[in-house]
């Protein structure tokens, strides 16, 4: 007779437990010293299962935290207006975002056509990872046109706010004059800023955001974690 792992009991019951309601959305679990004394193991089997169920998503864990329980997807509406706080908040979530990347260099030829450049002119990129409730739910990509916004780099290190900072740069309103949408698998990289497995499905999200005038103020590229975000479409907001 094949007997089962007991990583794979641990993982099965913990499993049960979140389903019945034991340990609720967001919830932190036992610490690996009393799981192992719960079923009397060792932390080393502890950790296997845990790793497993993170890598389900079912759990994801936070160092010097702990492993919490997977929050429900968050709705995040794409339509005219796409803010990043303010959808956060009205799903009931805390926002928040990290800074990756802050630099100003040479546009690609992409991204000056989508910005209505000519093909020498200098962007600054932001980029980094937006959380919900201090899970990662997608890593984001922001350019903007140099010349026009010459202190945008301080404001965002600031504010790590895009409409604080456009606001800031003399563009009181932005809106989304196009977005794309598309089915990605995660690279390794983009696996461990996500806390998922590389080759997990994400979804990608190119948009252009205009000023009243319709004139190219930011061009976006986001990489959404598929099993964490709801995106809803919301046109006419």
């Amino acid at each position: 007779m094949v007997r089962t792992a007991i990583w794979k009991t641990i993982t099965a019951t913990l499993t049960h437990d979140i389903a019945t309601g034991k340990y609720g959305s967001g919830d932190r679990l036992p610490t690996e010293a009393q799981l192992a004394a719960r079923f009397g193991v060792n932390r080393h089997t502890v950790r296997r299962a845990i790793s497993d169920m993170n890598e389900s998503g079912l759990t994801y864990s936070r160092r010097g935290a702990g492993v919490f329980v997977a929050q429900r997807p968050t709705d995040y509406p794409i339509g005219k207006r796409v803010r990043f706080h303010q959808n956060l908040a009205a799903a009931g979530r805390v926002p928040a975002k990290e800074i990756l990347t802050l630099e100003t260099r040479a546009a690609s030829a992409h991204e000056a056509a989508q910005l209505g450049l000519d093909g020498e002119a200098l962007v600054h990129v932001y980029e980094g990872l937006s959380l919900a409730d201090e899970q990662p739910i997608a890593i984001f990509r922001s350019i903007f046109r140099a010349a026009r916004f010459p202190d945008l780099l301080e404001a965002l290190e600031a504010s790590r706010s895009v409409t604080t900072a456009l606001a800031q740069g003399g563009v009181a309103d932005y809106t989304r004059a196009s977005t794309r949408l598309t089915a990605k698998l995660a690279t390794a990289t983009q696996a461990l800023h996500l806390r998922l497995t590389e080759g997990a499905p994400i979804l990608r999200s190119a948009g252009i955001n205009v000023d009243p005038e319709g004139v190219p103020v930011e061009y976006g590229v986001t990489w959404f974690a598929g099993d964490r975000v709801t995106l809803t479409l919301n046109p006419g907001d």
